[in-house]
């Protein structure tokens, strides 16, 4: 895997309330994908690389991401324990959006040119939904893109024919964090 081109983690989804009904069920793969997110949030930060949060806005039209962090972090359980491990700081990126795919409607194409990012490394939930559309728009506009597998959250079998589907479209790389880690520093 070469990472030149500089590099972006983009974190999607992952600041939640964690209040819909599969939640329970990917309780497991939720927290094993942010502690995972977590180390490479780490190393981007370390390395002063970017780090952009692409998030649902749950149909809130009237928040921003501030306030999304707050509910997320008084939700609950599994959203608060998420939200403790994942919570942006001065140095992160954020964007809001309105459905799966973290360029639908958003600002990220234009941030992401601002940054001189051309290679994308993605990580949150879910591999089957907004991780996989987000892949699939990011390589349509000619990004690099790598989809971090133990990044990632989702049903194990979901999750598994979305990286293999990825995989065989050719629109981005499966990668474990390690990979990641050892090649952008």
């Amino acid at each position: 895997m070469n990472t030149s081109g500089n590099p972006a983690l983009l974190i999607i989804d992952m600041i939640s309330a964690f209040d819909f009904p599969e939640a329970t069920p990917l309780a497991p793969h939720i927290l094993a994908a942010a502690r995972t997110i977590r180390r490479l949030r780490a190393r981007f930060h370390a390395l002063g690389l970017p780090v952009i949060y692409a998030n649902d806005n749950f149909a809130n039209w009237r928040t921003d991401f501030a306030g999304l962090v707050a509910m997320a972090s008084a939700s609950g359980a599994l959203g608060a324990q998420v939200s403790g491990m994942l919570e942006p700081d001065a140095a992160d990126y954020f964007i809001l959006k309105p459905k799966h795919s973290a360029f639908l409607a958003t600002a990220l194409p234009v941030l992401l040119a601002k940054l001189g990012v051309r290679r994308l490394f993605l990580t949150g939930m879910t591999a089957d939904s907004c991780v996989l559309a987000t892949a699939m728009d990011a390589n349509a506009r000619e990004y690099r893109v790598a989809v971090v597998s133990d990044g990632v959250a989702g049903m194990p079998g979901a999750k598994k024919a979305a990286l293999a589907a990825m995989k065989a479209s050719t629109a981005g790389e499966i990668v474990g964090a390690g990979a990641v880690l050892r090649d952008i520093g």
